[in-house]
């Protein structure tokens, strides 16, 4: 029966010029058409038609033939002669640009008669898609055939004459819409384009690779390229393995491996509707079996419910999307749309699919009449739902139609809403609403009765869209992005769906990856908060990289949202924490700890320290033990003070008393191992005496440490108890260099410190090891003023007691020994005109060697306990903020000179902790993220980087006045011992 004599239902009809002169020049008056007894319901319909879509219009006008053919045929075998027509064509072209002109005119004629098919009524909407789907098949297949048939004509591959796709190995899958046979009106087509190295019959010397990616490039032109006929289908690639680092044809071995080793839940469910349709069939085929049980899990899989959940979350985060609506909903990934019956329908055929084989179908229609026949659906759910998705799609339909477009988004002005309630068939806007909302919150009912509510941590306060599933950019997701922050939002895109595709180690399991896909928007919401989200991601993206694996971390995330906030806070202002993070994950659970310590107490981190390494079982334990606690508590030292937890103070003290723990247990360890192997020294012992910033307690997150070991033992002990006996300068000179290695080499769980011993007597020239009587004959008769500068710093933190009172009255004898005030003055001036000289600072942000810097303020303490401590001990400390307390206590330095040398003193060592923990090497402000520079500014009280930088500088003014008025300048006299 003719489409005219099938014509059931129509547009509703308006006068409107335009339509009446698309009709008059498709179908003359001089048409027989308007003859037939139906014509007046033809014209109607067509005037309907014509006024609702522009395109449609412009179909007829361009092809009048066409038009006429339309309406006086019998649709499907009109249909199948288009096809046939363009086959014929196709096959006969000679170039490229015959075979593109047969391919679009036959597009061109399929399309009119399929959309007057279906708005007609002759065909209902789900007929009307299997055409379209159909054609597409057909049009793809002879583009595929005329290239293969190409190659085999210049000898690049051996093909039978009849049928050069057969045997081929070159593999065209149908994904999505068109896999299912439901392509929608004006659908891109997704493609997989795969070829089979093995059996493909290349000819000698052609490499596969390259011939079929070229071969797939030619093939996507032949489709996609706009001529002055148009074009066939927009195709799209993105949906093969990893779009962003694969090629677009890609061997069917990669792709195994690929899907096995990355495949993603969402990958899984598109998978669900892949479909040979063109190329070699039979090789298609082959891959999708093989395929079959990385889609079809063996077991109810309801792992993957929660991912493919956790993407419609990611849907449903646009503001649009967010409700349901009529004007400007999309009607597709809106609340109540078509993806939510497809999820509804993929999520149950992944759980069951794999044990209940006849649940493996493409089609939503289908499929939900096999999830009745299951039981998992009812069919009073399964009827709701079919009449909804029907109407949607037919929806969908018209609203591309009119102009051709890939569009699913409802028009927003009331003019075209009510032209598009028409092209459906209703009477008003109103009644079209009122309809479509009844369909939308149906479908949602039945969607929200089959998924769980969505944990806090998902649901993202994201002012939009985030949707990273699938291979290309969300529009709306990028919008979303630039709204939060992100100054480059493509690249956060593409950044994302690369952890997706399991590009790193850590993305490698399906778990990690669905962790990921939960936790998403909330980590990108917290990036967004730092000062630059786009650095703090990309330094998020570094970290990911060198995890050994992700799954524990994100589930630890998942189960503690708050460390969202601190990783972000990492990223964006720490790599040198992001860099300890992503070498042990063992320092988040640190601080998750109920029993992590109170830093400010520092005493009783040393002795957790101490306590925790002394429990090691063996020597070789005990350096992972200690390396692992001191890695973990610094962490948390340093991730207090970025927080605000902590002030720098407490922090130098807290790293100080790290290192104070791990050297007096490690050097429990050595020791028992030096009387194992060498026996005992008559009435030996050995103190550890730490200098510098871990003397001063100043030490920060990548502080050195400057120790002097000195021992002790009976006069006239000559050598050890021991089968391997040694004398005692040997004993405790293999003693130090034991220690050194405990406290330095690395292990399995990465270095410890670095360790300098050059402060002891005579330098690198002397001996590691120290005994008493040497130790105090050196500084109180051979030592420079540098060095009795560095002994205030001095303080014995390990080691036998007595020995230890013994050392520190040494220390204490020799500062207090009387001293000639004017010499040692020209020394330190001369020490830092050289300092000034040889190690000048590269700015003001060199804090330590800028002139006025921590330096200069630290030689005025030193001097001036030197030059007073005969008079007044008290003045002796070894912090060197103490040291100015005590001074100005004692009345060795004014009040306000004491007060601007402690501000500054306090100010450098706040600098110099931020810095130490957030960054390796010296602090480059051009090179530092806006979230350091701003923690930079909050510790120095300022409130910008700017004001912060003018803080330093005025500082280092006051420091050097107070300096020129104690020390003078530079003096030319030699240091004198």
């Amino acid at each position: 029966m003719r489409f005219i004599e099938r014509l059931k239902t129509q547009p509703l009809a308006f006068a409107d010029p335009s339509a009446r002169r698309a009709l008059d020049a498709g179908l003359p008056n001089a048409s027989p058409l308007r003859a037939a007894p139906r014509w007046p319901q033809a014209e109607s319909f067509l005037l309907g038609v014509f006024r609702c879509s522009p395109f449609l219009a412009g179909l007829s006008t361009r092809d009048p033939a066409a038009l006429a053919e339309a309406l006086t045929r019998e649709p499907e075998a009109h249909l199948a002669s288009i096809v046939a027509d363009m086959t014929r064509e196709t096959r006969a072209a000679s170039t490229h640009a015959e075979a593109m002109r047969a391919l679009r005119r036959a597009k061109r004629r399929a399309a009119l008669l399929i959309a007057l098919c279906e708005i007609g009524g002759v065909w209902p909407v789900d007929e009307a898609a299997a055409a379209l789907s159909s054609c597409a098949d057909a049009l793809i297949a002879e583009a595929a055939r005329f290239l293969l048939a190409e190659a085999a004509a210049r000898g690049a591959i051996d093909s039978a004459a009849d049928d050069p796709a057969k045997g081929s190995g070159y593999i065209i899958l149908a994904m999505g819409k068109l896999g299912a046979c439901e392509l929608n009106y004006s659908s891109d087509i997704d493609l997989i384009v795969f070829y089979d190295a093995e059996t493909a019959p290349l000819a000698a010397g052609v490499e596969p690779g390259p011939f079929f990616v070229r071969l797939t490039r030619d093939l996507v032109k032949l489709l996609n390229e706009r001529t002055a006929d148009g074009y066939v289908f927009r195709t799209d690639l993105r949906l093969r393995p990893d779009p962003g680092s694969t090629q677009i044809a890609l061997s069917t071995a990669a792709a195994a491996h690929y899907y096995e080793s990355a495949g993603q839940n969402w990958e899984r469910a598109a998978f669900i509707k892949a479909r040979a349709a063109a190329g070699d069939l039979a090789a298609g085929e082959r891959f999708l079996a093989a395929l079959s049980p990385y889609v079809w899990r063996k077991y109810l899989d309801y792992a993957a419910i929660a991912d493919i959940h956790a993407m419609k979350r990611q849907i449903h985060a646009h503001k649009g999307h967010g409700a349901v609506a009529v004007a400007g909903h999309n009607i597709k990934l809106g609340r109540g749309g078509i993806r939510e019956i497809e999820f509804f329908v993929q999520t149950q055929q992944l759980i069951a699919g794999g044990r209940q084989p006849d649940l493996r179908v493409r089609g939503t229609l289908d499929a939900l009449d096999a999830l009745v026949a299951r039981g998992w659906i009812s069919a009073s759910s399964r009827d709701d739902l079919r009449e909804a998705y029907c109407f949607l799609r037919m929806v969908e339909h018209r609203l591309q139609m009119r102009n051709d477009e890939q569009t699913h988004t409802l028009p927003t002005a009331s003019g075209d809403l009510e032209l598009l309630a028409q092209f459906c068939g209703f009477q008003t806007a109103a009644a079209f609403a009122a309809a479509l909302t009844e369909r939308l919150l149906c479908v949602e009912r039945h969607y929200a009765k089959l998924f769980e509510t969505a944990p806090d941590l998902a649901a993202s306060s994201a002012q939009g869209s985030l949707v990273f599933t699938g291979a290309g950019d969300d529009p709306a997701t990028l919008e979303t992005l630039a709204a939060m922050g992100f100054k480059y939002p493509a690249s956060v895109a593409a950044t994302v769906r690369g952890w997706h595709y399991g590009r790193y180690p850590a993305m490698r399991s399906a778990r990690a990856r669905e962790r990921l896909t939960e936790m998403t928007p909330a980590l990108l919401d917290a990036l967004a908060r730092t000062s630059n989200p786009d650095q703090a991601l990309a330094s998020f993206d570094a970290f990911m990289a060198q995890l050994p694996a992700g799954v524990q971390l994100f589930s630890l995330i998942r189960n503690n949202p708050k460390l969202l906030e601190l990783i972000a806070d990492i990223m964006g202002a720490a790599p040198r924490l992001q860099q300890a993070l992503a070498k042990s994950r063992r320092v988040l659970d640190a601080i998750l700890d109920p029993g992590s310590l109170d830093m400010s107490d520092d005493a009783a981190l040393g002795a957790f320290i101490r306590a925790e390494i002394a429990a090691a079982a063996g020597f070789e334990e005990a350096l992972d033990r200690a390396r692992a606690l001191a890695r973990e508590q610094s962490f948390l030292v340093a991730v207090g003070m970025l927080s605000g937890a902590a002030s720098p103070a407490i922090a130098a003290r807290a790293f100080s008393a790290i290192a104070e723990g791990a050297i007096a247990a490690l050097q429990t360890h050595v020791q028992a191992n030096m009387e194992r192997a060498h026996g005992v020294i008559p009435g030996g012992g050995a103190c550890v005496v730490a200098m510098g910033k871990l003397g001063g307690r100043e030490m920060t997150a990548a502080s050195d440490l400057d120790l002097i070991l000195v021992y002790d033992h009976e006069r006239g002990a000559s050598m050890s108890a021991s089968v391997k006996p040694l004398a005692p300068s040997a004993y405790y000179s293999r003693y130090t260099q034991r220690l050194i290695s405990a406290l330095s080499a690395p292990t399995a769980e990465g270095p410890l410190y670095q360790v300098d011993m050059r402060l002891r007597p005579s330098g690198n020239a002397g001996p590691v090891a120290t005994s008493l009587p040497a130790f105090a004959d050196y500084q109180q008769n051979q030592a420079w003023t540098w060095e009795h500068m560095a002994l205030t710093r001095a303080r014995v933190v390990s080691g036998p007691e007595t020995l230890r009172k013994a050392i520190d009255a040494v220390i204490g004898a020799t500062l207090t020994k009387p001293r000639d005030p004017i010499r040692r003055r020209a020394d330190v001036a001369e020490m830092r005109g050289k300092l000034l000289a040889h190690k000048p600072a590269k700015s003001v942000w060199d804090v330590k060697l800028a002139q006025g810097g921590l330096v200069d303020v630290e030689f005025i303490a030193q001097y001036l306990q030197l030059a007073h401590a005969a008079e007044a001990p008290g003045v002796l400390r070894q912090n060197t903020v103490e040291a100015l307390t005590a001074l100005r206590e004692e009345g060795a330095l004014q009040p306000d000179a004491a007060n601007r040398l402690i501000r500054a003193a306090e100010l450098y060592n706040a600098v110099t902790q931020i810095t130490r923990a957030c960054v390796d090497g010296p602090f480059d402000p051009s090179r530092a993220s806006g979230g350091l520079l701003a923690r930079i500014a909050e510790a120095c009280g300022a409130p910008d980087f700017a004001r912060a930088e003018a803080e330093l500088r005025d500082t280092a003014r006051e420091v050097s006045a107070v300096f020129e008025a104690h020390l003078g300048s530079a003096g030319a006299h030699p240091a004198r011992r």
